[in-house]
């Protein structure tokens, strides 16, 4: 098992720990079917953009044609929605991942490359893609770019700070919780690039010390997981929102002649159109 395959497997051990769960996996493969039948999973559906692709394709999963931008699945199908290392390839990165957001009950798992400083120094020394070309140059350059089509995909990268934006302006109802994991592996494709024997061997050189680098940074590290853990609703909205007799959608709350108060630097809030004088008593603290 390489460093990749590992990497995901602990993390969905770790995270999602009921065996009998339902999964969906966006954008799947036979990795993805290697890692949750070796955990023992039962209950897998692997989706994809692959039109070679047949029901049985991953047997014992189910596999779905499923564009990641537009799942047809209703809200919270699914009890987790994975990912690993394909939201890179749609042309609407932050699509995808609200889009695993609405079809999960419990949370959202993906893997993707982190935007750190040391990659982005790779992608301006070539040492690493920018466009991945190899993608699409292992799938007889017919597939494997972006939405699975034979141009080569932009390989974007992601921040903490990025991915808890995309989320809150998605659900801005709740609090969420983030874990993040960080890991090494070796790149897996620069052999297969131009000059692609000058690459490998200067990053089997520069590998020694980037090891001790990552131990010092870890958050540098090429490796990066990241997952949502969807909270409860109502019973973790935030204390100025209520939900219609469905538990769907937020509805207004009335402060009118009452005293409301919550962290305004912290939760998202808007005032309705009303008729009238509004009086509101701010405090800062520096």
């Amino acid at each position: 098992m390489d460093e990749r395959e590992l990497f995901y497997q602990n993390n969905v051990s770790g995270l999602i720990g009921d065996k009998k769960a339902s999964i969906l996996v966006c954008g799947g493969g036979d990795l993805d079917k290697n890692v949750f039948e070796k955990l023992g999973f039962i209950n897998v559906t692997i989706s994809n953009l692959d039109s070679r692709m047949s029901e049985d394709s991953f047997n014992p999963y189910v596999w779905k044609y499923e564009n990641a931008e537009s799942l047809s699945f209703p809200d919270e199908s699914f009890d987790y929605v994975v990912i690993h290392a394909a939201i890179h390839h749609a042309s609407s990165p932050h699509k995808v991942l609200t889009e695993m957001y609405r079809t999960a009950k419990f949370g959202v798992l993906s893997f993707e490359s982190r935007d750190s400083t040391i990659m982005k120094f790779l992608e301006k020394t070539s040492l690493t893609q920018t466009y991945e070309h190899a993608a699409v140059y292992y799938n007889d350059c017919n597939h494997g770019g972006v939405n699975n089509t034979e141009i080569p995909n932009y390989v974007y990268r992601w921040t903490e700070r990025e991915i808890e934006k995309c989320i809150k302006s998605f659900a801005p109802y709740c609090n969420h919780k983030f874990i993040y994991k960080y890991g090494t592996a070796f790149p897996a494709t620069p052999e297969l690039e131009k000059k692609g024997k000058i690459k490998l061997y200067l990053l089997k050189f520069a590998r020694p010390f980037y090891q001790i680098f990552a131990k010092i940074f870890p958050k540098q590290q090429n490796l990066f997981a990241f997952y949502i853990k969807k909270p409860k609703i109502p019973d973790n909205l935030f204390p100025w929102l209520t939900f219609d007799e469905n538990e769907k959608n937020p509805v207004k709350h009335d402060i009118k002649g009452k005293f409301n108060t919550f962290d305004g630097s912290k939760y998202p809030h808007e005032t309705c159109p009303f008729k009238g004088e509004r009086y509101t008593l701010v405090f800062y603290s520096n």
